[in-house]
């Protein structure tokens, strides 16, 4: 049966972007690929490789950002430090919702959380001389790996398939061991395969850690996400899970851009430890005369990254985070369409055919959010994900995010009701076309 879109066509474009092999291109050119075969073929393309929030804006922080620039703010620099009310609601919030103490000093604003990650690989890697190598624990987002290449540091990598569980420990300290581990990095919930690390195995990263004196990065960009339990009540148990339970050693990065879909106004905070933010490091004081930790990751490595965060945006989420403390805003209720979103998508693809790759959480079924993997019997990723563009559907490859499993992550920011309808007819073409 003839596919949807030309091949002809989507082969032509790969060409002439000069794409060698589909199995790493990236998601920009993946995005690339779609949009112009979907000007070609005249055929709406179903749009599944980019990350990018598909909800408005949480409207209390428009709000509050509108408010912010009538006062004025924009003709003034922002505190390199942060906006006092925003560190105060942060400290807040990290109480609220992770349910650990973190002081107001130590939660400082960043253009985003790439930019934040961007900060704390530079700072972990400059801590200790004899600490060059980041560790990531994947599969995970691959722009943090393109960073360190620009930063010239190291990195080593696992995918977390194999090791969940009790195995994570034996894994993990076999890096750390070699002393040359300045920092751990990981997303919970993961992008892209929506596995949750659970308090067990976080509380294994935390005590590594300390162990180790090793820095946790906890990626907190899908911030309370997992759908399959409430974690909507301020200052109530069930928290987001969290290594900060379990070691001193570490810095949360916490995202405005999925939690409120805040992304196109680049505004994170990073909420460093108290005992960290003051720690004197000999190699760091070296470098920045004496000053601690806390006082160079914002003084001098933000100061010169972006000489601070814009103002307004720091007062959108200030409110954002008062008003989840508050029980005024239930923030979860915003996003919970993602998980509706995957649990359609999931079962067409079922249907079709298809599997999903990472699928478990030590036994549980993984849960319904941003993002989810799927392989396809006898197809690699590259073969995969070339071949869907010839349905009318684009996806990345899960090789590039660090993972060893064969398939592609999907996102469910962009899809809309009609297509559903449109997914489910071009996968039963897929089947009939490739049977198993």
């Amino acid at each position: 049966m003839e596919t949807p879109i030309n091949k002809e066509i989507v082969d032509k474009i790969i060409t002439q972007l000069g794409i060698q092999d589909y199995s790493y291109a990236t998601i920009r050119e993946v995005k690339q690929v779609a949009a112009t075969a979907e000007e070609l073929s005249g055929v709406e393309y179903i749009k599944l490789e980019m990350g990018i929030p598909g909800l408005p804006a949480a409207q209390r922080g428009v709000e509050a950002q509108i408010k912010a620039l009538r006062s004025g703010v924009a003709s003034q620099y922002p505190d390199i430090q942060g906006n006092p009310e925003l560190k105060k609601q942060a400290s807040r919030f990290v109480k609220a919702f992770i349910g650990v103490d973190v002081a107001a000093e130590g939660c400082i604003p960043v253009v985003g959380s790439m930019q934040g990650a961007f900060a704390s690989f530079l700072i972990c890697s400059q801590a200790d001389k004899k600490k060059d190598t980041v560790l990531f624990i994947d599969p995970g987002f691959p722009v943090q790996k393109m960073q360190l290449k620009i930063q010239g540091v190291k990195y080593e990598t696992f995918d977390v398939y194999e090791y969940r569980g009790d195995l994570l420990r034996e894994k993990v300290e076999s890096y750390l061991k070699k002393g040359n581990i300045c920092a751990v990095i990981y997303s919970n919930p993961n992008n892209p395969s929506w596995v949750c690390l659970t308090e067990q195995e976080l509380q294994t990263i935390g005590e590594l850690a300390t162990q180790y004196d090793t820095i946790v990065l906890e990626d907190l960009a899908y911030f309370a996400m997992d759908f399959r339990q409430d974690l909507s009540v301020p200052f109530q148990p069930p928290y987001q899970p969290t290594v900060a339970r379990y070691t001193d050693n570490y810095m949360l990065l916490i995202s405005g851009s999925k939690a409120f879909s805040y992304a196109g106004e680049r505004i994170a905070v990073v909420c460093i430890s108290d005992t960290l933010y003051h720690r004197h490091y000999p190699d760091l004081g070296a470098r920045y005369n004496g000053l601690p930790f806390g006082a160079v990751f914002s003084t001098r490595l933000l100061y010169a990254l972006s000489s601070g965060t814009s103002h307004s945006a720091q007062l959108a989420l200030a409110e954002l985070f008062r008003a989840a403390c508050d029980g005024e805003y239930n923030f979860r209720d915003d996003i919970r369409v993602y998980g509706e979103r995957a649990r359609r998508m999931k079962e067409i693809f079922l249907r079709h055919g298809f599997h999903i790759v990472y699928d478990k959480d030590l036994g549980q079924p993984v849960a319904d959010g941003f993002y989810f993997t799927i392989g396809y019997p006898g197809m690699t990723s590259g073969e995969l994900a070339r071949e869907l563009l010839y349905y009318g559907v684009s996806a990345i490859c899960l090789n590039t995010t660090g993972s060893h499993q064969q398939g592609l992550r999907i996102c469910t920011s962009f899809v809309r009701d009609h297509q559903y309808a449109q997914l489910d007819e071009r996968m039963k073409i897929f089947a009939e076309n490739n049977p198993v």
